[in-house]
Protein backbone atom coordinates (compact mmCIF):
# COMPACT_ATOMS: atom_id res chain seq x y z
CA UNK A 1 0.00 0.00 0.00
CA UNK A 2 3.17 2.44 0.62
CA UNK A 3 3.66 2.22 -2.83
CA UNK A 4 0.14 3.34 -4.05
CA UNK A 5 -0.73 5.57 -1.63
CA UNK A 6 0.31 9.28 -1.85
CA UNK A 7 3.26 10.06 0.53
CA UNK A 8 1.32 12.78 2.69
CA UNK A 9 -0.71 9.62 3.68
CA UNK A 10 1.98 7.23 4.53
CA UNK A 11 4.34 9.11 6.56
CA UNK A 12 7.17 9.10 4.02
CA UNK A 13 9.49 12.19 3.78
CA UNK A 14 8.34 14.56 0.79
CA UNK A 15 11.06 17.16 -0.75
CA UNK A 16 9.25 19.15 -3.95
CA UNK A 17 11.70 19.87 -6.54
CA UNK A 18 11.05 23.13 -8.33
CA UNK A 19 13.48 23.10 -11.51
CA UNK A 20 14.59 27.20 -12.59
CA UNK A 21 16.75 26.84 -15.92
CA UNK A 22 17.50 29.41 -18.39
CA UNK A 23 17.59 33.18 -18.86
CA UNK A 24 16.28 35.36 -16.25
CA UNK A 25 14.04 37.51 -17.58
CA UNK A 26 11.67 38.42 -20.76
CA UNK A 27 13.86 37.28 -24.01
CA UNK A 28 10.61 38.06 -26.32
CA UNK A 29 7.36 38.37 -25.08
CA UNK A 30 6.09 35.38 -26.35
CA UNK A 31 9.51 33.48 -25.17
CA UNK A 32 9.59 35.26 -21.58
CA UNK A 33 13.00 33.51 -19.34
CA UNK A 34 12.78 32.96 -16.06
CA UNK A 35 10.27 35.62 -14.35
CA UNK A 36 8.57 36.05 -11.05
CA UNK A 37 5.07 36.05 -12.86
CA UNK A 38 6.01 33.08 -14.59
CA UNK A 39 7.54 31.45 -11.53
CA UNK A 40 5.17 32.55 -8.79
CA UNK A 41 2.27 29.68 -8.90
CA UNK A 42 4.68 26.97 -9.37
CA UNK A 43 6.60 28.40 -6.17
CA UNK A 44 3.46 28.44 -4.06
CA UNK A 45 2.85 24.59 -5.28
CA UNK A 46 5.91 23.82 -4.22
CA UNK A 47 5.48 25.54 -0.71
CA UNK A 48 2.20 24.11 -0.10
CA UNK A 49 2.68 20.51 -0.20
CA UNK A 50 1.41 18.90 2.76
CA UNK A 51 3.66 17.13 4.76
CA UNK A 52 7.03 18.48 2.80
CA UNK A 53 10.15 18.37 4.92
CA UNK A 54 12.22 21.08 2.77
CA UNK A 55 11.84 22.03 -0.63
CA UNK A 56 14.63 21.39 -3.27
CA UNK A 57 15.38 24.23 -5.87
CA UNK A 58 17.64 22.77 -9.04
CA UNK A 59 19.14 25.89 -10.46
CA UNK A 60 20.57 26.34 -14.22
CA UNK A 61 20.96 29.70 -15.22
CA UNK A 62 23.66 32.64 -16.52
CA UNK A 63 21.77 35.07 -14.83
CA UNK A 64 19.79 37.71 -16.72
CA UNK A 65 17.38 40.82 -15.51
CA UNK A 66 18.70 41.68 -12.03
CA UNK A 67 14.91 43.17 -11.20
CA UNK A 68 13.67 39.16 -11.47
CA UNK A 69 16.41 37.61 -9.88
CA UNK A 70 16.10 39.97 -6.47
CA UNK A 71 12.23 39.65 -7.09
CA UNK A 72 12.20 35.64 -7.68
CA UNK A 73 15.02 35.38 -4.50
CA UNK A 74 12.50 37.13 -1.97
CA UNK A 75 9.48 35.40 -3.18
CA UNK A 76 11.28 31.79 -2.20
CA UNK A 77 12.49 33.55 1.03
CA UNK A 78 9.03 34.72 1.67
CA UNK A 79 7.92 31.69 1.02
CA UNK A 80 10.07 29.95 3.07
CA UNK A 81 9.75 31.88 6.17
CA UNK A 82 6.06 31.54 5.90
CA UNK A 83 6.07 27.77 5.48
CA UNK A 84 8.84 27.51 8.05
CA UNK A 85 10.53 25.34 5.67
CA UNK A 86 14.65 25.18 4.79
CA UNK A 87 15.57 25.34 0.66
CA UNK A 88 17.90 23.11 -0.62
CA UNK A 89 19.53 24.90 -4.27
CA UNK A 90 21.41 21.76 -6.44
CA UNK A 91 23.35 24.07 -9.10
CA UNK A 92 23.46 22.20 -12.27
CA UNK A 93 25.67 23.56 -14.95
CA UNK A 94 25.48 27.04 -14.02
CA UNK A 95 24.23 29.56 -11.08
CA UNK A 96 25.89 32.84 -12.44
CA UNK A 97 25.20 36.79 -11.89
CA UNK A 98 21.37 36.34 -11.20
CA UNK A 99 21.24 32.99 -11.62
CA UNK A 100 23.29 32.71 -8.60
CA UNK A 101 21.85 35.53 -6.73
CA UNK A 102 18.45 33.30 -6.84
CA UNK A 103 20.73 30.44 -5.47
CA UNK A 104 21.20 32.33 -2.43
CA UNK A 105 17.69 31.61 -1.35
CA UNK A 106 19.27 28.62 -0.57
CA UNK A 107 19.78 27.61 2.80
CA UNK A 108 22.40 25.36 1.42
CA UNK A 109 24.04 25.17 -1.66
CA UNK A 110 25.06 22.17 -3.40
CA UNK A 111 26.94 22.02 -6.56
CA UNK A 112 28.91 19.70 -8.76
CA UNK A 113 32.06 19.91 -9.33
CA UNK A 114 32.27 21.22 -12.65
CA UNK A 115 29.14 23.60 -12.22
CA UNK A 116 30.02 27.42 -12.61
CA UNK A 117 29.24 29.47 -9.79
CA UNK A 118 29.73 33.41 -9.18
CA UNK A 119 30.26 36.56 -11.77
CA UNK A 120 28.74 38.78 -8.93
CA UNK A 121 29.04 41.46 -11.04
CA UNK A 122 26.80 43.96 -13.57
CA UNK A 123 27.07 43.74 -16.96
CA UNK A 124 25.73 46.13 -19.85
CA UNK A 125 26.59 46.39 -23.59
CA UNK A 126 25.97 48.08 -26.91
CA UNK A 127 27.30 48.51 -30.52
CA UNK A 128 28.63 51.61 -32.18
CA UNK A 129 27.14 51.83 -35.41
CA UNK A 130 27.61 55.65 -35.95
CA UNK A 131 30.49 54.67 -38.54
CA UNK A 132 28.41 51.81 -40.15
CA UNK A 133 25.08 54.15 -41.02
CA UNK A 134 28.24 57.09 -42.48
CA UNK A 135 29.55 54.24 -44.67
CA UNK A 136 25.91 53.05 -46.06
CA UNK A 137 24.95 56.83 -46.52
CA UNK A 138 22.32 56.84 -43.70
CA UNK A 139 21.25 59.81 -41.70
CA UNK A 140 20.27 59.42 -38.33
CA UNK A 141 17.42 62.14 -37.42
CA UNK A 142 16.74 62.21 -33.68
CA UNK A 143 13.82 64.15 -32.03
CA UNK A 144 13.68 64.00 -28.09
CA UNK A 145 12.55 66.31 -25.40
CA UNK A 146 14.66 65.92 -22.63
CA UNK A 147 18.62 66.08 -22.37
CA UNK A 148 19.51 62.97 -22.12
CA UNK A 149 16.52 61.28 -23.26
CA UNK A 150 19.42 59.83 -26.18
CA UNK A 151 21.42 58.53 -23.70
CA UNK A 152 24.13 55.54 -25.40
CA UNK A 153 22.01 55.52 -28.60
CA UNK A 154 24.15 53.27 -31.18
CA UNK A 155 23.89 55.62 -34.14
CA UNK A 156 24.94 58.61 -32.14
CA UNK A 157 29.26 59.25 -31.09
CA UNK A 158 29.43 57.86 -27.41
CA UNK A 159 29.02 60.75 -25.04
CA UNK A 160 31.31 60.41 -21.92
CA UNK A 161 29.08 61.81 -19.71
CA UNK A 162 26.40 59.31 -20.62
CA UNK A 163 28.66 56.29 -20.02
CA UNK A 164 29.72 57.92 -16.48
CA UNK A 165 26.06 58.11 -15.82
CA UNK A 166 24.93 53.96 -16.55
CA UNK A 167 28.32 53.11 -14.68
CA UNK A 168 26.80 55.06 -11.44
CA UNK A 169 24.19 53.17 -12.09
CA UNK A 170 25.59 49.52 -12.60
CA UNK A 171 27.63 50.18 -9.43
CA UNK A 172 24.87 50.79 -6.99
CA UNK A 173 23.07 47.53 -9.10
CA UNK A 174 26.49 45.57 -7.92
CA UNK A 175 26.13 47.03 -4.27
CA UNK A 176 22.49 45.49 -4.50
CA UNK A 177 24.18 42.67 -5.50
CA UNK A 178 26.81 42.15 -2.85
CA UNK A 179 24.92 43.04 0.06
CA UNK A 180 22.23 40.10 -0.65
CA UNK A 181 25.18 37.79 -1.27
CA UNK A 182 26.71 38.93 2.05
CA UNK A 183 23.38 38.86 3.70
CA UNK A 184 22.36 35.08 2.69
CA UNK A 185 25.83 33.78 3.35
CA UNK A 186 27.25 35.49 6.04
CA UNK A 187 30.18 34.31 7.84
CA UNK A 188 30.15 31.81 5.22
CA UNK A 189 32.34 33.35 2.76
CA UNK A 190 35.71 32.99 2.92
CA UNK A 191 37.25 35.57 0.07
CA UNK A 192 38.06 39.50 0.38
CA UNK A 193 35.84 41.62 -1.23
CA UNK A 194 37.93 42.71 -4.09
CA UNK A 195 38.16 38.92 -5.38
CA UNK A 196 34.48 37.81 -4.25
CA UNK A 197 32.61 40.22 -5.87
CA UNK A 198 35.54 41.29 -8.87
CA UNK A 199 32.50 39.48 -11.47
CA UNK A 200 34.84 36.57 -11.46
CA UNK A 201 33.26 33.01 -11.41
CA UNK A 202 34.83 29.32 -10.06
CA UNK A 203 33.92 25.74 -10.52
CA UNK A 204 31.96 23.79 -7.73
CA UNK A 205 34.92 22.50 -5.59
CA UNK A 206 36.36 26.32 -5.46
CA UNK A 207 33.23 27.68 -4.91
CA UNK A 208 32.76 25.56 -1.54
CA UNK A 209 36.25 26.36 -0.58
CA UNK A 210 35.31 30.51 -0.98
CA UNK A 211 31.99 29.34 0.75
CA UNK A 212 29.49 30.39 -2.60
CA UNK A 213 28.34 27.01 -1.73
CA UNK A 214 28.40 24.57 0.88
CA UNK A 215 29.20 21.31 -0.28
CA UNK A 216 29.50 18.69 -3.55
CA UNK A 217 26.76 16.98 -3.76
CA UNK A 218 23.87 15.51 -6.28
CA UNK A 219 19.70 16.18 -5.36
CA UNK A 220 18.80 12.48 -4.90
CA UNK A 221 22.14 11.06 -2.64
CA UNK A 222 22.07 14.23 -0.76
CA UNK A 223 18.61 13.91 0.01
CA UNK A 224 18.48 10.28 0.72
CA UNK A 225 21.07 10.84 3.37
CA UNK A 226 19.33 13.74 4.80
CA UNK A 227 15.79 12.35 4.66
CA UNK A 228 16.21 8.94 4.37
CA UNK A 229 16.11 5.74 1.25
CA UNK A 230 12.43 6.56 0.89
CA UNK A 231 12.30 10.08 0.11
CA UNK A 232 9.69 11.24 -2.39
CA UNK A 233 10.79 14.11 -4.69
CA UNK A 234 7.98 15.21 -6.81
CA UNK A 235 8.33 17.89 -9.43
CA UNK A 236 6.75 20.61 -9.33
CA UNK A 237 6.36 21.92 -13.15
CA UNK A 238 4.91 25.07 -14.41
CA UNK A 239 1.41 24.57 -16.54
CA UNK A 240 1.11 25.50 -19.85
CA UNK A 241 -2.59 26.73 -20.01
CA UNK A 242 -4.53 27.82 -22.57
CA UNK A 243 -2.99 30.83 -24.16
CA UNK A 244 0.16 28.97 -24.48
CA UNK A 245 -1.72 26.13 -26.34
CA UNK A 246 -3.65 28.52 -29.17
CA UNK A 247 -0.52 30.33 -29.59
CA UNK A 248 1.62 27.43 -30.15
CA UNK A 249 -1.41 25.86 -32.32
CA UNK A 250 -2.14 28.97 -34.09
CA UNK A 251 2.12 29.33 -34.90
CA UNK A 252 2.55 25.47 -36.35
CA UNK A 253 0.38 27.14 -39.43
CA UNK A 254 1.20 30.61 -40.42
CA UNK A 255 2.90 31.34 -42.58
CA UNK A 256 6.55 33.13 -41.84
CA UNK A 257 5.93 33.20 -38.17
CA UNK A 258 7.72 30.06 -35.56
CA UNK A 259 6.44 28.96 -32.51
CA UNK A 260 3.85 30.80 -30.89
CA UNK A 261 3.30 32.99 -33.82
CA UNK A 262 6.32 34.74 -33.18
CA UNK A 263 8.43 36.03 -36.59
CA UNK A 264 11.45 33.53 -37.28
CA UNK A 265 13.46 36.64 -37.57
CA UNK A 266 12.53 37.72 -33.77
CA UNK A 267 13.14 33.92 -32.56
CA UNK A 268 16.18 34.30 -34.24
CA UNK A 269 17.61 37.49 -32.56
CA UNK A 270 16.32 35.76 -29.46
CA UNK A 271 18.25 32.79 -29.91
CA UNK A 272 21.44 34.73 -30.09
CA UNK A 273 21.08 36.93 -27.36
CA UNK A 274 20.86 33.61 -25.34
CA UNK A 275 23.19 31.71 -26.51
CA UNK A 276 25.45 34.81 -25.95
CA UNK A 277 24.87 35.16 -22.01
CA UNK A 278 25.07 31.06 -21.52
CA UNK A 279 28.68 31.48 -23.87
CA UNK A 280 30.09 34.09 -21.44
CA UNK A 281 30.20 31.03 -19.19
CA UNK A 282 31.62 28.22 -22.00
CA UNK A 283 28.39 26.50 -21.93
Amino acid sequence: MRKVLPARLTGRPVVPVVRLSGVIGAVTPLRPGLTLSGLARTLDRAFAVRNAAAVALMINSPGGSPVQSRQIYLRIRQLAAEKKLPVLVFVEDVAASGGYMIACAGDEIYVDPSSILGSIGVVGGSFGLEGLIKKIGVERRLYTSGEHKATLDPFLPENPDDVARLKAIQREIHDIFIGLVKDARGARLKGRDDYLFTGEYWAGGRAVELGLADAVGDLRATLRARFGEDVQTPLIAASGGLLSGLLGRRGAGTSGLGLGGEPIADQLISALETRAVWGRFGF
